[in-house]
């Protein structure tokens, strides 16, 4: 049975796999600015190939965090039309949750495109 309550815990989990995914994001690129310099200032190989270990380990989790927002949607979505369908259809939380729905969506929208 879905209740107001579970719906608040999806619809924070999704912010919250959000926000991770946009700091995985912006990590790599600070990574990368990382990299990059430290392969035009001539690093030590060694020093090199640990920060080449780092980006990639920030990059491996990109598709993670993208799987588990898709996961926590798909729950979102199915917790919202159980309580639609018992006739809860109004109020902060349901508008909330449908907000949440929506700027997932885009973030999908914006990665793929």
């Amino acid at each position: 049975m879905a209740t107001l309550k579970s719906l608040k815990i999806k619809t924070s989990t999704c912010k919250r796999i959000v926000k991770e995914l946009h700091s995985y994001e912006k990590e790599v690129e600070r990574e990368a600015a990382k990299t990059a310099d430290m392969k035009e200032k001539g690093a030590d190989p060694y020093d090199l190939k640990q920060q080449e270990n780092v980006l990639a380990e920030s990059r491996m989790m990109i598709p993670d965090c993208r799987k588990r927002l898709e996961a926590s949607l798909e729950d979102l979505k199915g917790i919202l039309s159980e309580l639609e369908d018992s006739d809860e259809k109004a109020g902060p939380e349901i508008a909330d949750a449908r907000n949440t729905i929506v700027e997932v969506e885009k973030v999908f929208e914006t990665t793929e495109a």
